[in-house]
């Protein structure tokens, strides 16, 4: 008869939910006033032009417009509305 001793306990097995950070809305979507663009964790993402930030970095819309992602350095990405 095939038995097997108890193996203890593991130490791991726990994880938090995902976060649903990224992207909302892409280059050329027409956007309301405060349709949050990018939910993301620090400034991956800077402020352009039309754009607010929130306290935890989400950036969005502050007038109705078009997204657009623009290079504003070698490494900074900014993201701006402008009005269509």
């Amino acid at each position: 008869m095939a038995t097997k001793k108890a193996g203890g306990s593991t130490r791991n097995g726990r994880d938090s939910a995902g976060k649903r950070l990224g992207v909302k809305r892409f280059a050329g979507e027409v956007v309301q006033p405060g349709t949050i663009i990018i939910r993301q964790r620090g400034t991956k993402f800077h402020l352009g032009q039309n754009v607010g930030m929130g306290r935890d970095h989400t950036i969005y819309s502050l007038v109705l417009g078009k997204v657009e992602f623009e290079r504003k350095d070698k490494t900074r990405l900014a993201v701006s509305v402008y009005p269509s």
